[in-house]
């Protein structure tokens, strides 16, 4: 098989310049549980945090993401896994331009998020287990999938027909059903400032 005629090309412009324009660190905040755990509300809310303290941030939610760069993709394990793949290269793009970029995905396979960790530089990736139990998950049901999934209408559901490996060693884990939106979500900010992502003075 002959080479594939591409090539890389550097900006001129470094990560560490645009990091100092935007007076924070980029990094990807990877928000990971199972449906209805309450992931993008979380991430959603973060980003409105972030950009109240004038933070470059953006949400990549599942959803949205199948609606365009991934909507050829189904939820067998393969298509799950590159899913997560597409997204990661996605997400590596968006911290290279000095964003903070937060994932809201299932991403059930402990493989695949090591496969997305190591895209990144250390200290890049942090790994945000948003834990709550599978009955609370399907008593929210926001969208009626867990429903659906125990009528099977909906095959390969993480959760009921389907698995999801928790993450063994998180940097975060956020209990989503003992703990308010705003609790985890200044959680996660006390995190970004004691790591020095977010300049102290910026978040009070």
């Amino acid at each position: 098989m002959s080479e594939k005629p591409i090539t890389w090309h550097p900006s001129t412009i470094l990560r560490e310049d645009r990091n100092r324009l935007n007076n924070h660190k980029s990094c990807v905040l990877w928000l990971t549980g199972l449906s209805g755990s309450g992931k993008s509300t979380l991430a959603y809310e973060l980003e409105k945090e972030l950009y109240a303290l004038r933070g470059r941030a953006y949400v990549l939610d599942g959803d949205n993401i199948r609606h365009g760069l991934n909507k050829n993709l189904g939820f067998t394990p393969s298509d799950r896994t590159e899913n997560i793949r597409r997204i990661a290269e996605v997400a590596k793009l968006f911290v290279d331009a000095g964003v903070i970029t937060l994932t809201a995905f299932i991403s059930p396979y402990r493989a695949d998020r090591d496969m997305a960790r190591a895209l990144f530089q250390e200290g890049d990736f942090i790994e945000v287990y948003v834990h709550c139990s599978l009955g609370e998950c399907e008593r929210r049901d926001p969208k009626g999938l867990y429903r659906k999934a125990k009528a099977g209408e909906i095959l390969q559901f993480t959760g009921i027909s389907a698995p999801y490996e928790h993450p063994l060693q998180p940097e975060i884990i956020i209990e989503s059903d003992r703990q308010t939106v705003g609790e985890s979500a200044v959680q996660i900010m006390d995190y970004l400032c004691f790591h020095r992502y977010i300049a102290r003075d910026k978040a009070e």
